[in-house]
């Protein structure tokens, strides 16, 4: 059963976009920017490596994870505003 106050906070939520070719553009560029600034850790090649790319297999999950999260941010942000 829903709560009077769920349903209450329900009603504010903002309005969530729908996918479309510039939130992928936006996700990945963000994505492209986070793997960029994993070439600055102090140690970028403890654990496997990846085949072309200077960098770690964790390093990369974890440069795609920010991108990500950075991303999505970008994304609610310009949707909230109203450009998206």
């Amino acid at each position: 059963m829903i709560t009077s106050t769920l349903l209450a906070a329900a009603a504010s939520v903002p309005a969530t976009p729908e996918w479309s070719p510039t939130v992928g553009i936006i996700i990945s560029a963000s994505s492209v920017v986070a793997l960029l600034l994993t070439l600055n850790i102090q140690k970028p090649q403890v654990g496997p490596k990846l085949p072309g790319l200077p960098v770690s297999l964790p390093a990369f999950v974890g440069a795609m994870a920010l991108g990500h999260v950075i991303g999505i941010g970008i994304v609610l942000g310009l949707t909230n505003i109203g450009r998206l």
